[in-house]
């Protein structure tokens, strides 16, 4: 809900505050519960020394990739490493799998920062755009990082 709420990071969510504080308990449950890393999924939350949630990344098995999604870290989180960690425990988790060639993510056109930040870790644009659905003014960006070759 955080992630929704924050103007800066809501741009690159497809739900909207206003629609995700109606669901039921239920429906958090379920989202939560398939996030545990069972199977095709893995969602990782970044906390504090002292147990405070401060951020959180899903990965997505898709084939002979994973998809980042759901990417947020709280304001007063960011630029302090932490998300470079859950990126890095994704990125290995993903590449625990054989049969992922890569990792991708899509980046909101207006999400400079965020983009930035994707390139240091060595995602690099594909070419690739999706038009965001709220506005078709607005296009994500595909960005990749191929399985490294030994």
């Amino acid at each position: 809900m955080d992630a929704l709420a924050d103007p800066v990071a809501a741009m690159a969510f497809l739900e909207r505050h206003e629609e995700a504080i109606a669901y039921p308990d239920s429906v958090w449950q379920r989202r939560a519960a398939d996030g545990e890393g069972r199977g095709d999924r893995l969602t990782l939350i970044g906390e504090t020394g002292g147990g405070l949630w401060c951020g959180k990344l899903t990965v997505l098995v898709e084939g002979d990739r994973t998809q980042l999604v759901g990417v947020y870290m709280k304001p007063e989180h960011r630029g302090t490493g932490l998300a470079a960690q859950l990126f890095e425990a994704a990125v290995e988790w993903s590449w625990a799998r054989p049969a992922v060639e890569g990792v991708r993510l899509y980046v909101h056109e207006d999400n400079r920062r965020a983009e930035a930040f994707y390139r240091r870790r060595g995602f690099r644009r594909t070419g690739r755009i999706d038009t965001d659905p709220r506005a078709s003014a607005f296009t994500a960006h595909e960005m990749e990082l191929p399985r490294p070759r030994l």
